[in-house]
């Protein structure tokens, strides 16, 4: 599994997103951030002072991912976020031992995360699951407990 951080200009983001959608990228994390890199910021004039602005605003996205996504993801990201002016951002990638699902307490790739390369589970699939009885109240607690007979 991979992890993404991507720092980019806000007007870019909306493009970034479209651009990740298309290609089948559900699962996304935004957050509004400022900082800066060699722009190392710029002067405003408000109401006739003049201000140093060292810190700009930037949108970090995060993305957790099966591996064999990874350069799909990040050449779509290059293609939307890049103006060809500095600033137009970074990208980060990491690699990530394990993720788990806080709702149910699954981990790893194939469970915590959304396989974006497998089909979506089908209605009948979740009523299945919905109506077998774990004596153990879940199926998570079933799966940790030896003298479950499920």
């Amino acid at each position: 599994m991979k992890k993404i951080e991507a720092i980019i200009q806000p007007s870019r983001f909306e493009s970034v997103k479209e651009a990740l959608r298309e290609i089948g990228i559900e699962g996304i994390t935004v957050s509004e951030v400022r900082g800066h890199g060699r722009q190392k910021g710029h002067t405003e004039t408000y109401r006739g002072r003049e201000y140093s602005v060292d810190l700009l605003p930037k949108v970090k996205l995060e993305l957790a991912l099966p591996e064999a996504q990874t350069a799909q993801v990040i050449n779509a990201i290059l293609q939307a976020a890049k103006t060809g002016k500095i600033g137009d951002g970074k990208i980060f990638v990491s690699t990530l031992d394990d993720a788990i699902r806080i709702r149910n307490g699954e981990r790893g790739r194939r469970r915590a995360l959304t396989d974006m390369t497998a089909r979506s589970r089908s209605a009948r699939d979740v009523t299945d699951e919905a109506s077998h009885h774990f004596p153990c109240s879940s199926k998570f607690l079933c799966s940790l407990r030896a003298d479950c007979g499920e």
